[in-house]
């Protein structure tokens, strides 16, 4: 699908965001997000979308993921300095839904090993998947490094009550060009979730700021 967002404007934008975060440096790592306007949507009536798309280039390198694993994948995430629970940990919160709750906010995504993954809700309870973070699969045949790097590459887009959508799409340590490639595939996926597209302009803005906190 051909986007209607020329490079040279993207281009345009992104250099201004890191020119405007050169002059006023923070502390932190600045994340860039895209903010997004829809119209000739009715959230009441209208079918709600939602969908993932891994970008080429991570846009939150800091991210936290925390795998819930068995025996082996514990060893591995161990060796790789990646954070971790085993089953005994798990139980331990003994369905507390205050510890359950401040698990699922100190990690920003979770990994589950296959033989894990079914006792969570079990375990745990339905704690994390209200909060919205319900462990990914991670089987032995897949790298959990490269594993983790897809989940941080993952961005989602998914439409509730409000009309006006917002991701990470970078950070300000990227090139113009990363930040360009990621800027263009996230809006062109949107694109496709919508019902008309690019039709009777449903997008209706799209804009590149830097966010006022570290990810």
């Amino acid at each position: 699908m051909t986007s209607k967002v020329s490079r040279d404007t993207l281009y345009e934008c992104v250099n201004t965001v890191l020119q405007h975060s050169k002059d006023k440096k923070r502390n932190f790592l600045e994340t860039v997000e895209i903010q997004i306007g829809l119209k000739n949507y009715d959230p009441q009536k209208d079918k709600r979308f939602s969908g993932t798309v891994k970008l080429k280039n991570i846009p939150r390198p800091k991210m936290q993921v925390c795998v819930l694993g068995d025996q082996q994948h514990c060893d591995e995430a161990k060796a790789n300095n990646i954070p971790y629970m085993d089953a005994e940990a798990l139980k331990k919160l003994n369905k507390n839904k205050k510890l359950v709750k401040k698990l699922a906010k100190k990690y920003d995504a979770f990994l589950a090993s296959e033989s894990l993954i079914k006792q969570i809700p079990r375990i745990l309870g339905p704690g994390l998947n209200k909060a919205g973070k319900f462990p990914g699969l991670l089987s032995h045949q897949e790298s959990m490094v490269g594993k983790i790097d897809e989940v941080k590459a993952t961005i989602k887009f998914q439409m509730k009550k409000v009309l006006c959508l917002s991701v990470a799409v970078g950070h300000v340590e990227m090139t113009p060009d990363e930040l360009v490639q990621n800027v263009h595939l996230s809006i062109n996926f949107l694109v496709s979730l919508l019902k008309k597209h690019w039709q009777n302009g449903i997008v209706i803005g799209i804009v590149i700021e830097i966010k006022s906190v570290s990810q």
